[in-house]
Protein backbone atom coordinates (compact mmCIF):
# COMPACT_ATOMS: atom_id res chain seq x y z
CA UNK A 1 0.00 0.00 0.00
CA UNK A 2 3.11 2.37 -0.45
CA UNK A 3 5.90 3.11 -2.37
CA UNK A 4 8.48 0.46 -1.43
CA UNK A 5 11.14 3.27 -2.42
CA UNK A 6 9.90 4.80 1.11
CA UNK A 7 9.69 3.94 4.31
CA UNK A 8 5.75 3.26 5.47
CA UNK A 9 5.12 7.14 6.66
CA UNK A 10 3.29 5.64 9.55
CA UNK A 11 6.05 3.41 10.46
CA UNK A 12 8.41 6.36 9.74
CA UNK A 13 6.28 8.79 11.94
CA UNK A 14 6.64 6.86 14.75
CA UNK A 15 10.12 5.83 14.82
CA UNK A 16 11.59 9.22 13.96
CA UNK A 17 12.50 10.69 17.15
CA UNK A 18 15.06 7.20 17.55
CA UNK A 19 18.84 7.75 17.06
CA UNK A 20 19.29 6.42 13.62
CA UNK A 21 22.05 3.45 13.87
CA UNK A 22 25.75 3.38 13.65
CA UNK A 23 27.50 1.89 10.75
CA UNK A 24 29.53 -1.01 11.48
CA UNK A 25 32.73 -2.48 10.30
CA UNK A 26 32.89 -5.45 8.30
CA UNK A 27 36.16 -7.36 6.95
CA UNK A 28 34.25 -6.54 3.22
CA UNK A 29 33.01 -3.34 3.59
CA UNK A 30 30.86 -1.51 0.97
CA UNK A 31 31.09 2.10 0.00
CA UNK A 32 31.13 4.36 2.46
CA UNK A 33 28.23 6.22 3.96
CA UNK A 34 27.46 9.78 3.29
CA UNK A 35 28.28 11.79 7.01
CA UNK A 36 25.15 13.32 6.42
CA UNK A 37 23.89 16.04 8.73
CA UNK A 38 21.59 15.66 12.43
CA UNK A 39 18.82 17.10 10.54
CA UNK A 40 19.18 14.71 7.22
CA UNK A 41 19.44 11.87 9.18
CA UNK A 42 16.31 13.24 11.50
CA UNK A 43 14.19 14.42 8.01
CA UNK A 44 11.69 11.72 6.74
CA UNK A 45 9.43 11.56 3.95
CA UNK A 46 5.64 13.15 4.53
CA UNK A 47 3.05 10.90 5.41
CA UNK A 48 1.19 12.41 2.58
CA UNK A 49 3.85 11.16 -0.29
CA UNK A 50 2.68 7.55 0.41
CA UNK A 51 -0.89 8.34 -0.16
CA UNK A 52 -0.02 10.01 -2.88
CA UNK A 53 1.46 6.70 -4.67
CA UNK A 54 -1.75 5.06 -3.68
CA UNK A 55 -4.08 7.67 -5.49
CA UNK A 56 -1.84 7.71 -8.74
CA UNK A 57 -1.82 3.91 -9.02
CA UNK A 58 -5.53 2.70 -7.95
CA UNK A 59 -7.63 3.60 -10.67
CA UNK A 60 -10.94 5.06 -10.29
CA UNK A 61 -10.11 6.13 -6.61
CA UNK A 62 -11.46 9.30 -5.21
CA UNK A 63 -9.01 10.98 -2.68
CA UNK A 64 -10.57 12.95 0.01
CA UNK A 65 -6.71 13.51 1.02
CA UNK A 66 -3.99 15.26 -0.26
CA UNK A 67 -4.42 19.29 0.59
CA UNK A 68 -4.22 20.53 -2.97
CA UNK A 69 -6.11 23.97 -4.01
CA UNK A 70 -9.05 23.67 -6.24
CA UNK A 71 -7.93 23.32 -9.97
CA UNK A 72 -10.82 25.18 -11.45
CA UNK A 73 -10.64 27.81 -8.96
CA UNK A 74 -7.04 28.36 -10.51
CA UNK A 75 -6.51 32.13 -11.67
CA UNK A 76 -5.70 30.75 -15.43
CA UNK A 77 -7.55 34.00 -17.31
CA UNK A 78 -5.87 36.05 -14.91
CA UNK A 79 -1.73 35.41 -14.58
CA UNK A 80 -2.06 35.92 -18.16
CA UNK A 81 -2.62 39.22 -18.31
CA UNK A 82 -0.35 40.35 -15.29
CA UNK A 83 2.58 38.75 -16.68
CA UNK A 84 2.21 39.88 -20.44
CA UNK A 85 1.51 44.03 -18.92
CA UNK A 86 5.02 43.23 -17.10
CA UNK A 87 6.54 41.56 -19.85
CA UNK A 88 5.58 44.41 -22.58
CA UNK A 89 7.08 46.85 -20.51
CA UNK A 90 10.71 47.00 -20.99
CA UNK A 91 11.26 49.22 -17.28
CA UNK A 92 8.56 46.55 -15.82
CA UNK A 93 10.20 43.39 -17.38
CA UNK A 94 13.53 44.78 -16.16
CA UNK A 95 12.81 45.30 -12.97
CA UNK A 96 10.90 42.03 -12.63
CA UNK A 97 13.49 39.80 -14.51
CA UNK A 98 16.50 41.20 -12.26
CA UNK A 99 17.53 39.83 -8.87
CA UNK A 100 14.76 41.44 -5.76
CA UNK A 101 15.66 41.88 -2.52
CA UNK A 102 15.31 39.29 0.33
CA UNK A 103 12.71 41.03 1.87
CA UNK A 104 10.58 41.43 -1.10
CA UNK A 105 10.50 44.72 -3.20
CA UNK A 106 9.42 47.69 -1.21
CA UNK A 107 6.06 48.76 -2.81
CA UNK A 108 5.10 44.95 -2.96
CA UNK A 109 5.61 44.94 1.31
CA UNK A 110 3.69 48.37 1.54
CA UNK A 111 1.06 46.81 -0.71
CA UNK A 112 0.55 43.45 2.00
CA UNK A 113 1.10 45.85 5.07
CA UNK A 114 -2.33 48.06 3.50
CA UNK A 115 -4.17 44.32 3.01
CA UNK A 116 -3.29 43.63 6.35
CA UNK A 117 -4.54 46.32 7.39
CA UNK A 118 -7.87 45.82 5.57
CA UNK A 119 -8.12 42.65 6.50
CA UNK A 120 -7.83 43.91 10.35
CA UNK A 121 -10.20 46.89 9.75
CA UNK A 122 -12.83 44.07 8.28
CA UNK A 123 -12.97 42.50 11.88
CA UNK A 124 -13.20 45.79 13.73
CA UNK A 125 -9.54 45.93 14.72
CA UNK A 126 -6.30 47.52 13.56
CA UNK A 127 -2.80 46.66 13.53
CA UNK A 128 -0.23 47.67 16.22
CA UNK A 129 1.05 50.86 15.57
CA UNK A 130 4.30 49.63 16.57
CA UNK A 131 4.87 47.40 13.37
CA UNK A 132 5.10 48.92 9.03
CA UNK A 133 5.92 47.29 6.02
CA UNK A 134 9.46 47.34 6.98
CA UNK A 135 8.66 44.37 9.61
CA UNK A 136 7.35 42.54 6.46
CA UNK A 137 9.47 39.31 4.88
CA UNK A 138 8.40 37.67 1.49
CA UNK A 139 9.31 33.66 1.34
CA UNK A 140 9.07 31.07 -1.41
CA UNK A 141 5.94 30.07 0.24
CA UNK A 142 4.48 30.32 3.88
CA UNK A 143 6.15 26.56 4.34
CA UNK A 144 9.86 28.65 3.81
CA UNK A 145 8.72 31.41 6.43
CA UNK A 146 8.20 28.85 8.91
CA UNK A 147 11.41 26.70 8.52
CA UNK A 148 13.18 30.01 8.80
CA UNK A 149 11.39 31.74 11.69
CA UNK A 150 12.48 27.64 13.37
CA UNK A 151 15.86 27.82 12.36
CA UNK A 152 16.26 31.35 13.92
CA UNK A 153 14.46 30.76 17.12
CA UNK A 154 14.67 26.88 17.95
CA UNK A 155 18.36 25.46 19.04
CA UNK A 156 18.35 21.23 19.74
CA UNK A 157 16.66 20.81 22.88
CA UNK A 158 14.33 23.51 22.37
CA UNK A 159 10.85 23.46 23.29
CA UNK A 160 7.57 23.99 20.20
CA UNK A 161 4.71 24.10 21.61
CA UNK A 162 1.63 23.04 19.13
CA UNK A 163 -2.12 21.91 18.84
CA UNK A 164 -3.29 18.43 19.33
CA UNK A 165 -3.50 17.38 16.33
CA UNK A 166 -1.85 20.15 14.13
CA UNK A 167 -0.03 20.98 10.68
CA UNK A 168 1.91 17.87 10.31
CA UNK A 169 4.52 19.18 7.42
CA UNK A 170 5.96 21.88 10.04
CA UNK A 171 5.86 19.75 13.38
CA UNK A 172 7.92 16.65 10.88
CA UNK A 173 10.20 20.14 10.35
CA UNK A 174 10.89 20.49 14.23
CA UNK A 175 11.78 17.05 14.35
CA UNK A 176 14.54 17.99 12.01
CA UNK A 177 15.59 20.76 13.89
CA UNK A 178 16.29 18.64 17.42
CA UNK A 179 13.53 20.18 18.75
CA UNK A 180 11.01 18.89 21.58
CA UNK A 181 7.38 19.62 20.32
CA UNK A 182 5.02 19.64 23.08
CA UNK A 183 1.07 19.84 22.70
CA UNK A 184 -2.39 21.53 23.99
CA UNK A 185 -5.41 20.37 23.16
CA UNK A 186 -7.86 21.46 20.72
CA UNK A 187 -11.66 21.72 21.37
CA UNK A 188 -14.57 23.62 18.81
CA UNK A 189 -12.86 27.11 20.46
CA UNK A 190 -9.37 25.59 19.34
CA UNK A 191 -6.39 25.81 21.74
CA UNK A 192 -7.08 26.39 25.17
CA UNK A 193 -5.34 29.50 27.00
CA UNK A 194 -6.34 27.55 30.44
CA UNK A 195 -4.33 24.48 29.09
CA UNK A 196 -1.31 26.21 27.77
CA UNK A 197 -1.13 27.61 31.06
CA UNK A 198 -0.89 24.47 32.59
CA UNK A 199 1.58 22.80 30.27
CA UNK A 200 4.21 25.89 30.89
CA UNK A 201 3.46 25.60 34.43
CA UNK A 202 4.37 22.24 34.12
CA UNK A 203 7.41 22.74 32.37
CA UNK A 204 8.59 25.21 34.76
CA UNK A 205 7.96 23.12 37.34
CA UNK A 206 10.71 20.66 36.15
CA UNK A 207 13.08 23.96 35.60
CA UNK A 208 13.18 23.59 31.21
CA UNK A 209 10.88 27.04 30.59
CA UNK A 210 14.15 28.87 29.26
CA UNK A 211 13.60 26.04 26.81
CA UNK A 212 10.22 27.32 25.42
CA UNK A 213 11.10 29.20 22.19
CA UNK A 214 7.63 29.37 20.50
CA UNK A 215 3.86 28.79 20.35
CA UNK A 216 2.51 27.57 17.09
CA UNK A 217 -1.26 28.17 16.28
CA UNK A 218 -3.17 27.57 12.77
CA UNK A 219 -6.00 30.29 13.77
CA UNK A 220 -8.23 30.21 10.94
CA UNK A 221 -9.80 26.85 9.49
CA UNK A 222 -6.71 24.83 11.05
CA UNK A 223 -5.24 22.24 9.03
CA UNK A 224 -6.13 19.10 9.29
CA UNK A 225 -9.52 20.04 11.92
CA UNK A 226 -10.95 22.93 10.04
CA UNK A 227 -11.46 24.69 13.56
CA UNK A 228 -10.94 28.37 14.06
CA UNK A 229 -9.49 29.69 17.06
CA UNK A 230 -12.32 32.01 18.71
CA UNK A 231 -12.58 35.47 19.09
CA UNK A 232 -11.98 35.23 23.11
CA UNK A 233 -9.56 33.28 23.36
CA UNK A 234 -7.30 34.99 20.68
CA UNK A 235 -5.75 38.12 23.13
CA UNK A 236 -5.78 35.13 26.36
CA UNK A 237 -3.68 33.08 24.17
CA UNK A 238 -1.15 35.82 23.79
CA UNK A 239 -1.08 37.13 27.58
CA UNK A 240 -0.53 33.39 28.32
CA UNK A 241 2.50 33.77 25.92
CA UNK A 242 3.77 37.30 27.38
CA UNK A 243 3.58 36.35 31.04
CA UNK A 244 5.66 32.79 30.57
CA UNK A 245 8.43 35.09 28.61
CA UNK A 246 8.90 37.06 31.92
CA UNK A 247 9.39 33.88 33.52
CA UNK A 248 11.43 32.54 30.59
CA UNK A 249 13.78 35.14 30.77
CA UNK A 250 13.24 35.50 26.46
CA UNK A 251 10.46 36.73 24.33
CA UNK A 252 8.58 33.40 23.64
CA UNK A 253 7.40 33.80 19.69
CA UNK A 254 3.82 32.94 18.89
CA UNK A 255 3.66 31.92 15.09
CA UNK A 256 0.34 32.66 13.53
CA UNK A 257 -0.07 30.55 10.86
CA UNK A 258 -3.14 32.42 9.18
CA UNK A 259 -2.83 30.22 5.54
CA UNK A 260 -6.58 29.82 5.28
CA UNK A 261 -7.55 33.17 6.75
CA UNK A 262 -8.98 34.22 3.52
CA UNK A 263 -11.12 31.11 2.65
CA UNK A 264 -13.59 32.28 5.28
CA UNK A 265 -17.16 31.75 3.58
CA UNK A 266 -19.70 33.61 5.96
CA UNK A 267 -18.98 36.95 7.48
CA UNK A 268 -15.43 38.33 8.16
CA UNK A 269 -12.86 36.61 10.08
CA UNK A 270 -12.23 37.14 13.72
CA UNK A 271 -9.02 39.55 14.34
CA UNK A 272 -5.78 38.63 14.03
CA UNK A 273 -3.55 37.47 17.34
CA UNK A 274 -1.35 40.27 15.92
CA UNK A 275 -3.67 42.62 16.06
CA UNK A 276 -3.26 42.35 20.02
CA UNK A 277 0.40 42.24 20.27
CA UNK A 278 0.10 46.21 20.71
CA UNK A 279 3.83 46.66 21.34
CA UNK A 280 4.65 43.77 18.08
CA UNK A 281 7.23 42.00 20.55
CA UNK A 282 5.68 38.52 20.27
CA UNK A 283 3.44 37.79 17.33
CA UNK A 284 4.58 36.63 13.60
CA UNK A 285 1.47 36.73 11.26
CA UNK A 286 2.28 34.18 8.77
CA UNK A 287 -0.22 34.35 5.55
CA UNK A 288 0.08 33.03 1.74
CA UNK A 289 -1.44 33.56 -1.73
CA UNK A 290 -1.05 29.42 -2.06
CA UNK A 291 -4.96 29.20 -0.53
CA UNK A 292 -6.76 32.58 -1.41
CA UNK A 293 -4.93 32.55 -5.19
CA UNK A 294 -2.31 30.30 -6.52
CA UNK A 295 0.03 27.62 -5.31
CA UNK A 296 2.72 27.61 -7.79
CA UNK A 297 3.76 31.30 -7.64
CA UNK A 298 5.01 29.66 -3.95
CA UNK A 299 4.68 32.91 -2.47
CA UNK A 300 3.98 33.42 1.19
CA UNK A 301 4.65 36.25 3.66
CA UNK A 302 5.07 37.27 7.50
CA UNK A 303 4.69 40.34 9.78
CA UNK A 304 7.24 39.62 12.06
CA UNK A 305 7.48 41.31 16.04
CA UNK A 306 10.31 43.64 16.95
CA UNK A 307 13.66 42.23 16.69
CA UNK A 308 13.09 39.28 14.47
CA UNK A 309 12.83 40.79 10.53
CA UNK A 310 16.56 41.03 10.29
CA UNK A 311 17.85 37.82 11.33
CA UNK A 312 15.39 36.13 9.20
CA UNK A 313 16.33 37.74 6.10
CA UNK A 314 20.03 36.83 7.11
CA UNK A 315 19.14 33.45 7.45
CA UNK A 316 16.86 33.55 4.15
CA UNK A 317 19.29 35.63 2.09
CA UNK A 318 22.11 33.01 2.82
CA UNK A 319 20.06 30.65 0.61
CA UNK A 320 18.21 32.22 -1.97
CA UNK A 321 18.90 36.18 -2.22
CA UNK A 322 15.10 36.63 -2.25
CA UNK A 323 11.86 34.58 -3.34
CA UNK A 324 10.97 34.92 -7.27
CA UNK A 325 10.97 38.67 -7.73
CA UNK A 326 8.68 37.97 -10.83
CA UNK A 327 6.47 36.12 -9.35
CA UNK A 328 6.20 38.97 -6.44
CA UNK A 329 5.42 41.66 -9.30
CA UNK A 330 3.22 39.67 -11.18
CA UNK A 331 0.85 39.63 -7.09
CA UNK A 332 1.75 43.13 -6.69
CA UNK A 333 -0.51 43.80 -9.56
CA UNK A 334 -3.07 41.70 -8.42
CA UNK A 335 -3.48 43.06 -5.75
CA UNK A 336 -3.32 46.80 -6.72
CA UNK A 337 -5.64 46.14 -9.84
CA UNK A 338 -8.33 44.19 -7.50
CA UNK A 339 -7.97 41.23 -9.49
CA UNK A 340 -6.47 39.20 -6.28
CA UNK A 341 -9.31 40.08 -4.21
CA UNK A 342 -11.54 39.39 -6.61
CA UNK A 343 -10.78 36.02 -7.12
CA UNK A 344 -10.29 35.62 -3.88
CA UNK A 345 -14.15 35.75 -4.07
CA UNK A 346 -14.72 33.38 -6.22
CA UNK A 347 -12.61 30.42 -4.22
CA UNK A 348 -14.64 31.23 -1.43
CA UNK A 349 -17.73 30.83 -3.08
CA UNK A 350 -15.91 27.40 -4.55
CA UNK A 351 -14.72 26.05 -1.30
CA UNK A 352 -18.21 27.05 0.23
CA UNK A 353 -19.88 24.96 -2.19
CA UNK A 354 -17.69 22.13 -1.70
CA UNK A 355 -17.72 21.85 2.35
CA UNK A 356 -21.31 21.81 2.18
CA UNK A 357 -21.54 19.22 0.41
CA UNK A 358 -19.34 17.74 2.31
CA UNK A 359 -21.38 17.99 5.43
CA UNK A 360 -24.39 16.97 3.75
CA UNK A 361 -23.01 13.93 2.66
CA UNK A 362 -21.66 13.17 5.64
CA UNK A 363 -25.21 13.66 7.52
CA UNK A 364 -26.96 11.53 4.83
CA UNK A 365 -24.23 8.60 5.29
CA UNK A 366 -22.98 8.58 8.43
CA UNK A 367 -25.05 11.00 10.40
CA UNK A 368 -26.81 7.75 12.02
CA UNK A 369 -23.56 5.70 12.33
CA UNK A 370 -23.00 5.63 16.41
CA UNK A 371 -19.58 7.64 18.11
CA UNK A 372 -18.74 8.75 14.61
CA UNK A 373 -18.33 13.28 14.82
CA UNK A 374 -17.10 15.54 12.94
CA UNK A 375 -16.30 19.41 12.55
CA UNK A 376 -18.10 22.16 10.44
CA UNK A 377 -15.98 24.78 9.44
CA UNK A 378 -17.00 27.96 8.15
CA UNK A 379 -13.94 28.04 5.71
CA UNK A 380 -10.89 26.52 4.34
CA UNK A 381 -10.91 23.13 3.43
CA UNK A 382 -10.83 20.56 5.84
CA UNK A 383 -13.60 18.28 7.87
CA UNK A 384 -12.41 15.97 10.82
CA UNK A 385 -14.23 13.15 11.79
CA UNK A 386 -13.71 10.73 14.69
CA UNK A 387 -14.90 7.27 14.96
CA UNK A 388 -15.17 4.57 17.68
CA UNK A 389 -12.19 4.00 19.37
CA UNK A 390 -13.08 0.83 18.24
CA UNK A 391 -12.11 1.53 14.83
CA UNK A 392 -8.76 2.01 13.71
CA UNK A 393 -8.24 4.27 10.58
CA UNK A 394 -4.22 3.92 10.38
CA UNK A 395 -2.77 3.08 7.84
CA UNK A 396 -2.63 -0.42 6.90
CA UNK A 397 -5.30 -0.91 9.29
CA UNK A 398 -8.74 -2.72 7.94
CA UNK A 399 -10.60 0.67 7.72
CA UNK A 400 -7.93 1.76 5.48
CA UNK A 401 -7.94 -0.92 3.65
CA UNK A 402 -10.93 -1.56 3.33
CA UNK A 403 -11.48 2.20 2.00
CA UNK A 404 -9.10 1.66 -1.00
CA UNK A 405 -10.63 -1.54 -1.49
CA UNK A 406 -14.36 0.77 -1.77
CA UNK A 407 -12.23 3.16 -3.86
CA UNK A 408 -11.45 6.44 -1.73
CA UNK A 409 -8.64 7.83 0.14
CA UNK A 410 -8.35 9.81 3.24
CA UNK A 411 -5.63 11.12 5.34
CA UNK A 412 -5.26 9.17 9.05
CA UNK A 413 -5.61 11.14 11.62
CA UNK A 414 -2.45 9.75 13.66
CA UNK A 415 -0.46 11.55 10.82
CA UNK A 416 -1.52 14.93 12.26
CA UNK A 417 -0.33 14.31 15.88
CA UNK A 418 2.79 15.63 16.55
CA UNK A 419 5.68 13.63 18.30
CA UNK A 420 5.40 14.58 21.84
CA UNK A 421 7.34 12.25 23.85
CA UNK A 422 4.33 12.51 26.72
CA UNK A 423 1.98 11.45 24.74
CA UNK A 424 0.04 8.67 22.34
CA UNK A 425 -1.95 9.68 19.89
CA UNK A 426 -4.99 8.60 19.18
CA UNK A 427 -6.29 6.28 16.03
CA UNK A 428 -9.67 6.64 15.16
CA UNK A 429 -9.00 9.96 13.63
CA UNK A 430 -9.82 10.60 9.91
CA UNK A 431 -8.74 14.17 8.06
CA UNK A 432 -10.64 14.52 4.59
CA UNK A 433 -9.74 17.55 1.97
CA UNK A 434 -12.11 18.81 -0.12
CA UNK A 435 -9.75 21.12 -2.50
CA UNK A 436 -9.44 18.63 -5.43
CA UNK A 437 -12.82 16.41 -5.74
CA UNK A 438 -15.94 18.00 -7.01
CA UNK A 439 -19.14 17.78 -5.81
CA UNK A 440 -20.25 14.75 -7.35
CA UNK A 441 -17.17 13.13 -6.38
CA UNK A 442 -17.55 14.23 -2.08
CA UNK A 443 -20.70 12.85 -2.41
CA UNK A 444 -19.50 9.21 -3.72
CA UNK A 445 -16.19 9.38 -1.79
CA UNK A 446 -17.96 9.63 1.67
CA UNK A 447 -20.26 7.24 0.59
CA UNK A 448 -17.93 4.55 0.23
CA UNK A 449 -16.35 5.93 3.00
CA UNK A 450 -19.43 4.99 5.05
CA UNK A 451 -19.68 1.66 3.04
CA UNK A 452 -16.28 0.55 4.31
CA UNK A 453 -16.70 1.87 8.34
CA UNK A 454 -19.74 -0.41 8.21
CA UNK A 455 -17.88 -3.08 7.09
CA UNK A 456 -15.33 -2.92 9.56
CA UNK A 457 -17.61 -1.73 12.65
CA UNK A 458 -17.90 -4.77 15.28
CA UNK A 459 -21.49 -5.92 15.84
CA UNK A 460 -23.18 -4.52 19.00
CA UNK A 461 -23.29 -7.05 21.50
Amino acid sequence: MHDPKHPNPETHAMTRTQTPPTPTTTDSPGPLPLGLSRAARFAHDQPISGLIHIAFNTPGIISLAAGLVDYDSLPLDEVGPLTQAILGSNDAARAALQYGTTEGFDAFRETLFTHLQQLEAQAGGTLPDTCSAKDIVVTTGSQQLLHTLTEVLVDEGDIVIVGWPSYFVYTSALTSFGATVRSVDLDDDGMDPAKLERLLEGIEAVGQLHKVKAVYVVDYHQNPTGITLSAERRPRLLDVVRRFSEQAGHRIVLIEDAAYRELTFDGNAPRSIKSYDTDSRHVALCQTFSKPFAPGLKTGYGLLPEGLTAPVAVSKGGRDFGSSNLCHHVLHRAMVSGVFEKHAEGVRAAYAKKLAATHAALEEHLGDTPGVTWSRANGGMYVWLTLPESIDTSMGGALFNRAVEEGMLYVPGVFCYPTDPTRTPPTNTIRLAVGVPTVEQIHEGIARLARAIAAVTPPLG
